[in-house]
Parts: C-alpha cells; sequence; structure tokens
C-alpha cells in the first residue's frame, strides 16, 4: 500500500519510494524530489539510466537511514539477450560479436544457470560510477583509457528464468547489495559460449520495500507541480 505524501513531513523527515523511470539518471530523480521539496534529500542504490524501478530516497532527518538501506538485498527482473555482446553490457552501446545461439537446449541454459547461485565473483563493468584515480572509471574509460576492474564477491539469493524464448532470457534474481546485474549477463553469455547482453532492467524490491507501494514521477507531479529541467538519458540503439 502507498504511503501517504505529507508535505511537512517530506522537509522534516520521510522516505520516499520512487519508480524511476527507464532513461532519467537517478542523480534525475534525486534533483526533481529536491526542487519540489527544497529539502535535503539523498538515494540508496543508484539505478542505471537504462534501468527502472525503486528508488528510496531519504528527506530530512530520515537521511540518516541511507547507510542501512544500503546493504538490503535486490530484486529484479529483466531480459538477457543471448548471441551477441556490447562494450557497456547493456543497450547503452552497440551489439557486436554476434552469434548463433539457436542450438541452446534448455536443460544447457538451466545448467548454466545454476553455476550463478550463491556466492560469485563478477568484474564490475568498465562503464560503471566506480571511482578509479578520483574519477569515475566510465568517464576514463569513453576517453580511451586504461581501466583496470578487480573482481568482487557478489551472492545470488534466487536466480528463477521466467520465460525462455531464444535469444530472450526472462529471469528474476534476488541478490545482495553491490551486485551488477549487467556482469552478471555479460558472464551469463560467456558460461553459454554465445555472448549476452542485458536488454532490460527493472528493480522491483529493496529489502523489505517493493516497487508496488512505489510512486512514479507522474504521481509526484501531481501532488508538487510539474516536472522542472529532469535530466533524461537517450539511449544510443
Amino acid at each position: 500500500m502507498k504511503k501517504s505524501i505529507d508535505t511537512l513531513q517530506v522537509a522534516e523527515g520521510e522516505m520516499l519510494l520512487i519508480d524511476k523511470p527507464y532513461g532519467w539518471t537517478s542523480f534525475g530523480v534525486v534533483t526533481q524530489i529536491k526542487k519540489w521539496t527544497k529539502a535535503k534529500i539523498g538515494h540508496a542504490g543508484t539505478l542505471d539510466p537504462l534501468a527502472s524501478g525503486l528508488v528510496i530516497c531519504c528527506t530530512g532527518k530520515m537521511t540518516k537511514k541511507l547507510s542501512e538501506l544500503l546493504g538490503l538485498s535486490k530484486e529484479y527482473t529483466g531480459i538477457i539477450h543471448l548471441g551477441a555482446t556490447t562494450p557497456t553490457f547493456d543497450l547503452e552501446s552497440l551489439p557486436e560479436n554476434r552469434k548463433d545461439c539457436g542450438s541452446l537446449t534448455p536443460a544447457q541454459i538451466e545448467e548454466i544457470r545454476c553455476r550463478f547461485l550463491g556466492e560469485i565473483e563478477q568484474f564490475p563493468p568498465i562503464h560503471s560510477a566506480i571511482k578509479q584515480d578520483g574519477k569515475p572509471v566510465y568517464e576514463l574509460a569513453r576517453k580511451g583509457k586504461e581501466v583496470v576492474m578487480k573482481s568482487r564477491k557478489a551472492h545470488i539469493y534466487e536466480f528463477e528464468i521466467t520465460e525462455m524464448k531464444l535469444p530472450e532470457i526472462h529471469f528474476r534474481i534476488v541478490c545482495g547489495s553491490g551486485t551488477y546485474i549487467r556482469s552478471l549477463a555479460n558472464d551469463f553469455g560467456a558460461a553459454l559460449g554465445c555472448g549476452a547482453y542485458l536488454q532490460a532492467l527493472r528493480r522491483t524490491a529493496v529489502g523489505e520495500h517493493r516497487i508496488e507501494n512505489a510512486y512514479t514521477i507522474d504521481e509526484m507531479s501531481t501532488h508538487f507541480g510539474p516536472i522542472m529541467n529532469a535530466k533524461i538519458i537517450v539511449p544510443k540503439c
């Protein structure tokens, strides 16, 4: 059930569940809400522009809760596209290295899926916001500079294939904080031998907080006023 919005309470301190639209940056969502409310604000967990779904924003005195929220598990649904890779592991860049995946069987795909349950090692994408030499690595990557990423552990609690319609694999994942679903998609394709990239992603839960209880930007606009200069990223393909 959606929590009612009290303007005065938001200024003093409130947790807001927001359904981030596709194409918006998480920072754009935070900036928009700050323009509306004039409140101190922060968010727990960044979503890529080409992903949609739950972003938790905290205002006023509730910003003290952000560190607790960052460590919560996340649930995602989405689509892994087999038979090609992209430099960014998603559709922010163009597919390349195309391979036929039509001969893959459901049994083969299920066997690989099981390898990605529990504790796994993954390399974050070089087109990510992790900092190297004080700058986000995506800035260095886009300038053609060498980026060396270290592997890190991630925990996959649940990995369910909800529909298999090659070359698309629809999925639901519950994972620990810090997991890169883009990297998982890329690694999944590598394990299958045909390559893969993340075609679509939606965050549906953070801990016990679910997307069904989140407000859309349009709903927030109805309450607070018109949308003002939101930063929207247009995908390249």
